[in-house]
């Protein structure tokens, strides 16, 4: 079983790099479930459309996850409720529209992946407790019993938050990655109990940027100039950042885990 986890996907930098290597990618590796985490993929670099997420299905990604700019538009809270595939932090306040976690069918059919979103508690605004949540969720997904497999994604700010999550889920998740940051870290492992493991897999943008935005008008903000303007992202050649997990059927745990950089400026 091998499983295509992608980091965030920054504005159109980020979609071109998907719409560029994303297919082959799944053919050559010969990837049975795909994830990406879209919440950065409009043009805005902010939140995702209808539109845009349904080029992403189209292209071979089976599930989007999201964080904390999953309703910078509009158009997602009436999406959302009817896209399943779409999934946005499980510990998003009560009452938030659509799902934070599901189950789905691999690519043949013959597998059920459990995918679950996360988002952290440190700098981020309106969420529950994301352990106690996780606690909860881990009742509903259970490896082996209601799914062969499960990705988790978790959206978060600090590295020690998704680091001691890793380790709740070492065993009994096939893997457990980190997004929001926008910066791969190069801690990809599996973990002792058989959880592969990345606190953050990067992004899928311009890496000849400040975390996907522009470098010129970021490097303004930061030196408070007044002709800074409004946050906007940078548009030049993406790079396709993630992993590929490969997991042993019997026990649903990773036997390897590679890092995936393709294209751009960066270089694995």
């Amino acid at each position: 079983m091998k499983i295509l986890v992608l980091g965030d996907v920054m504005g159109f930098s980020g979609r071109e790099a998907i719409k560029k290597y994303l297919p082959e990618i799944i053919e050559v590796n010969q990837i049975d479930f795909s994830v990406l985490n879209g919440e950065n993929a409009a043009d805005d670099g902010k939140g995702i459309t209808k539109e845009i997420a349904e080029d992403f299905f189209s292209l071979g990604i089976d599930v989007i996850t999201s964080g904390n700019h999953i309703w910078d538009k509009d158009e997602t809270t009436r999406y959302i409720e009817k896209e399943r595939r779409l999934l946005r932090p499980a510990n998003l306040v009560e009452g938030s529209p659509g799902k934070g976690f599901g189950i789905y069918l691999s690519k043949n059919k013959k597998y059920k992946i459990g995918v679950i979103n996360l988002m952290g508690n440190v700098f981020m605004k309106k969420t529950n407790d994301v352990f106690v949540t996780a606690k909860e969720i881990c009742k509903k997904i259970i490896l082996k019993k209601n799914v062969d497999f499960s990705v988790i994604d978790f959206h978060g700010e600090i590295t020690s938050e998704k680091m001691a999550m890793g380790h709740f889920f070492d065993g009994i998740s096939t893997c457990f990655i980190g997004t929001h940051t926008h910066v791969p870290t190069a801690d990809t492992r599996i973990l002792e109990n058989g959880t592969a493991y990345q606190t953050d897999i990067g992004m899928c943008g311009d890496y000849n940027s400040v975390i996907g935005m522009n470098k010129e008008n970021s490097l303004k903000k930061f030196f408070k100039e007044k002709d800074a303007v409004k946050h906007f992202p940078s548009k030049g050649e993406g790079t396709l950042s993630g992993i590929i997990i490969e997991a042993e059927i019997e026990s649903g745990l990773a036997k390897k885990v590679t890092r995936l950089i393709i294209g751009g400026n960066l270089v694995k």
